[in-house]
């Protein structure tokens, strides 16, 4: 089990050694093994996606934008297939922080308005609340920062 108390803050960038898919709308539109993992206390990991590995579906730019202490500037994309679209549902860093260069051309998915997210062959559950991007998968241990009442940890 990993203790999602025990991950460091700032955070670490680790390689995913796991193939980590995305299906949407009937169809895998993501499938990778060049993944990569950031693991910050108190949250499950957010996964990163090269860009190029996003196929049978269309990356649409979205309004807005957030910053993060750690990573920098984030911009955000809807996911469209057909005529199902996923609106701001991932997001890039397209100038990251030099601790965070390996994720330039990456995108971070939310797991919960897909039809599936999977590393490895276990299918992932989002990270609480729906504000965070977290992947819970079976090996961690919570709690999870997103949750009623977690919002000041």
């Amino acid at each position: 089990m990993e203790d999602v108390w025990s991950y460091p803050r700032p955070p670490a960038l680790q390689p995913v050694a796991a193939e980590i898919r995305i299906d949407f709308a009937g169809h895998t539109i993501a499938r990778t093994l060049a993944g990569y993992r950031v693991l910050e206390t108190s949250h499950p990991p957010v996964y990163y996606l090269p860009a190029d590995c996003f196929t049978d579906c269309v990356l649409e730019p979205a309004t807005g934008g957030s910053f993060c202490e750690w990573k920098g500037q984030a911009r955000y994309w809807s996911i469209r297939v057909g005529d199902r679209v996923a609106p701001r549902v991932a997001w890039s860093y397209p100038e990251p922080t030099a601790a965070f260069e390996a994720i330039r051309d990456h995108l971070a998915v939310y797991a919960g308005p897909m039809d599936a997210c999977f590393v490895g062959e276990e299918q992932v559950t989002p990270q609480p609340g729906g504000f965070y991007g977290g992947w819970v998968t079976s090996d961690l241990q919570g709690p999870f920062k997103g949750g009623p009442g977690s919002m000041g940890w």
